[in-house]
This record gives structure tokens, sequence and C-alpha cells, in this order.
């Protein structure tokens, strides 16, 4: 049993130095809707900070409401922790004239990342948008020099009606700028490599970062995941099932989950990867930090 336990742990430290030092990160935020979850959002991005992420991206809704909080939250993100702060900007609800103008704004005001989207649709809503993902990155390129992410799908955009027309939309918004793909979350690491190499074989020539979901809240996940076109395995539904009431078992299986899933990405090449914090830090500071992204200290 000894000679098993050490071969176990030999295999675990083998994996955590493939990785170690070679993976790079981004998180993903939303607007606080309260005074207590916006302090919650301002304590999980002042404790990831230290990992020095790529960038961190801000979330909005369908209305100019929340796209102002969003503004707020990525000027405030710039001035208070001097990280490269990307705002997400739909285009479904805005005009061309409103988007060049929101574009302008935030070049003026230091903001050079953005993550470019359709958005969703209205509920009910029957007719086409007047603008789509690839429209909205050409207005940005037109209105300045940009650093452009958009979203990809593994497992194929809900309003798609094949793989085919799916793929052939993500390289119609990379060749209008886009500079990197963001995945929706997965679970199954094959369906990413195999999305990945069906990418490239169509001249997709950008980074597919794949977003990794934490899962603490696995009844939410399964309402979410049917939405979003997103298959959970078999074994995430057996690796969940009795822990309802056990939110400290959920959080550590949620975080073994994605530190597998890291793990065998990054054997396979994949260097960046892009977390939906859902504004909580816990989970994603202890991945990262067993991945070797830990706080830059000063030589």
């Amino acid at each position: 049993m000894a000679f098993a336990n050490a071969q176990y742990l030999d295999a675990i430290n083998r994996n955590l130095q493939d990785v170690e030092g070679k993976v790079n990160v981004s998180f993903e935020f939303f607007p606080p809707k309260t005074p207590q979850m916006e302090q919650t959002l301002w304590q999980s991005i002042e404790r990831l900070a230290p990992l020095a992420p790529s960038f961190v991206s801000v979330t909005y809704g369908a209305n100019s409401g929340e796209r102002d909080r969003t503004h707020d939250i990525i000027k405030s993100i710039k001035q208070r922790t001097g990280l490269i702060a990307a705002p997400h900007l739909t285009c479904v609800d805005a005009t061309k004239d409103d988007l060049i103008a929101i574009a302008k704004d935030y070049w003026q005001n230091g903001i050079r990342h953005i993550v470019a989207l359709r958005g969703d649709l209205p509920p009910g809503s029957m007719s086409k948008p007047d603008l789509y993902a690839a429209d909205l990155v050409e207005i940005l390129r037109s209105v300045a020099d940009f650093d452009i992410s958009v979203a990809a799908y593994p497992e194929v955009h809900p309003e798609a009606p094949n793989t085919q027309f799916d793929l052939l939309n993500l390289k119609r918004k990379v060749e209008a700028g886009a500079s990197r793909a963001i995945t929706q979350f997965f679970f199954d690491s094959e369906k990413f490599l195999r999305y990945r190499d069906r990418c490239a074989a169509i001249g997709i020539d950008v980074d597919i970062v794949p977003g990794i979901l934490p899962v603490t809240n696995f009844q939410q996940l399964k309402k979410f995941a049917a939405l979003t076109n997103v298959a959970v395995p078999n074994w995430m539904h057996k690796a969940y099932e009795g822990l309802e009431n056990d939110a400290t078992t959920r959080n550590l299986v949620a975080a073994n989950i994605a530190m597998e899933m890291v793990k065998v990405l990054s054997r396979e090449g994949v260097d960046h990867f892009h977390f939906y914090t859902l504004n909580r830090s816990e989970l994603s500071y202890a991945i990262c930090h067993l991945l070797g992204v830990r706080p830059q200290t000063a030589v």
C-alpha cells in the first residue's frame, strides 16, 4: 500500500511539474447588483490580481444600465489594480453609431481590450439581428486597434444549424480582426481538442482559449447547460451525487475536475485558460496555485 501511494504521489508531482510555469490565465466577472455582491466582487478581484492574469473581463446584459455598470467596473479595475480589463460588448441591442460611440469612449479611457459578442436575442424575438459578432469586430477595428476576443463553441452554438456553419461563423469573426477565441465552458476535454483541430483545418489561426467553469452548484449547472448546448457527462452526475447539502465537498470536487481538465489540455499544448469565476475567487485561486500560477514577487 505504501508503494502504491508513493507511485500515486509521484504521478501527481510529475503532472504538476509538466504544467508549472507554462500556464497563462484570465478571469471573467459579472457586474454586481447589490452592495453585498459588489463587496464580494472586489474581494475576488483583489485576491486574484496578484496572479497577474493576462486580462480580466466583465460581462453585461442587453441594456444600457448594465453596460454602464460594466463600464464603471472596468475603469475601476484598471485604476485600482492596473490589470488589463476587457469589457464585454454586444451588438444585438445597439446600432452601428451606438457601438462606434461606445468604442471611442472605451479607447479614450485607456481600454484596449474588448470581448465582442452578438448577445442574446430578446425573449420571444423571431426576427434576425441587424448586426452579428463579425460585424461588431469590424466596427471595433474601424475605430481603433483593439485587442478583441470573440466567443467559440466546441459543442456548437445552440442557434447554429450545424457544426460547419458554426465554424465558418467563427472564421468570419477571426477574418474581421479577432485576436483570440474564448470557448463556452465544457467538460469533455476531447471535444475541445477535436474542435481545436477542426478550427485549424479551416484556417482559423488564432488561439482557441478554453473556458473553464469550476462547478459548485451542480443543479444550477444542469439547467444552464441545457440552454447552452453543453453536455454534462454521466461521470459528473455521479461525482456530485448526494452533495446537495455539502458545499465543502462540492468545492473539492469542482476544483479537482477543473484541475484535471487543465492538466490534460496543457499536455496537449494549451497554455491559456479563461476561468469563469462567478465573482468568487476561492476555487480559481486554488486551481491556479496548484498549476504554478502564483503571486508575482519582487526580485
